[in-house]
């Protein structure tokens, strides 16, 4: 993925999530401004083959893995032209065959079933690694240290990944969690750990790719942390605990801002090219928009299939 597609890859979460968030019956969802710099990273250095697990917050990395807006938009509405026929939602959002093995609402839920994935993996010989992505907040589990460990042991080809947005809904990482750093955790069972800034796209996209090299190769599983800031609440539904003013200096990190930044300053890009970026990202959404507000909703008579 070039510089390019990443900063167009962010800019159309962003659109997509602050249309989401502006609809009428948008529902209960967790949004991600700010963190579109790990999604954009984490996917623009995996494989079709791979499969990426996240948590609940899953809307950027569903769109960066390639689902179609206008399919996402649908599922989050409950529409039955959504991903999931508009059952599984932003919670359990999931498209295998797109390498998006899918979001788990429950905090840590994912963590095993990523071991899971990647020891299927290793007993058929498919390339493919599993990816799982989980927040500071999943951190303390203690599955982590369970699903680590029977990495480690079984030197499964899976890359744990930390979105460390630095708040558990509204408490700091650091009243809940002794590491120095969060990737300090699987240094206790021999797995290669480093922490990095998730603000970065470039940063996140080039250590996701070395780690990624490496697990392919036979190294076993590694751990990533990439720091990151969520620019609001931590739900649509949750009151914002912040204040204006360290909201306001959060926000002088964006992302977008830094890699539009970085372009505009080597030449790479120019005001033109940004503003016909700019219309058909929002041309896009528009489209999802609408796609998901002409669907229906799923027939009463399905409310207990694919419940297993």
């Amino acid at each position: 993925m070039t510089r390019h597609e990443m900063l167009y890859s962010m800019k159309l979460i962003r659109a997509f999530e602050n249309a989401l968030a502006a609809h009428p019956d948008h529902g209960f969802q967790l949004l991600s401004a700010g963190e579109e710099a790990v999604a954009v990273g984490v996917c623009a250095a995996l494989a079709p083959q791979d499969q990426l697990l996240t948590g609940g917050r899953s809307i950027g990395f569903a769109l960066a893995r390639g689902l179609t807006p206008a399919e996402v938009m649908a599922e989050l509405l409950g529409k039955s032209t959504g991903t999931n026929r508009g059952k599984g939602g932003r919670g359990h959002l999931s498209a295998p065959a797109q390498g998006f093995f899918g979001a788990h609402a429950v905090v840590a839920g994912n963590i095993s079933i990523a071991a899971g994935v990647a020891l299927a993996r290793l007993m058929t010989g498919d390339p493919g690694i599993a990816v799982v992505v989980f927040g500071d907040g999943a951190s303390g589990a203690g599955i982590l240290h369970e699903t680590l460990n029977i990495a480690a042991l079984w030197r499964l080809p899976v890359l744990f990944i930390c979105n460390n947005n630095q708040l558990s809904v509204s408490t700091p990482r650091q009243a809940v969690l002794a590491p120095k750093m969060i990737s300090d955790l699987a240094l206790a069972y021999g797995i290669t750990a480093r922490t990095f800034d998730g603000m970065q796209v470039d940063i996140v996209a080039e250590a996701v790719a070395n780690a990624v090299q490496a697990i392919r190769s036979g190294a076993g599983p590694a751990f990533l942390e990439f720091t990151s800031c969520r620019f609001a609440a931590h739900s649509t539904a949750a009151r914002e605990t912040r204040s204006r003013d360290e909201l306001q200096r959060l926000r002088l990190a964006c992302p977008i801002m830094d890699l539009t930044a970085a372009l505009l300053t080597t030449g790479q890009i120019n005001h033109e090219a940004l503003a016909t970026m700019d219309s058909d990202v929002s041309d896009k959404v528009a489209a999802a928009l609408n796609f998901a507000d002409a669907s229906p909703f799923p027939d009463a008579a399905e409310a207990l299939s694919d419940v297993f």
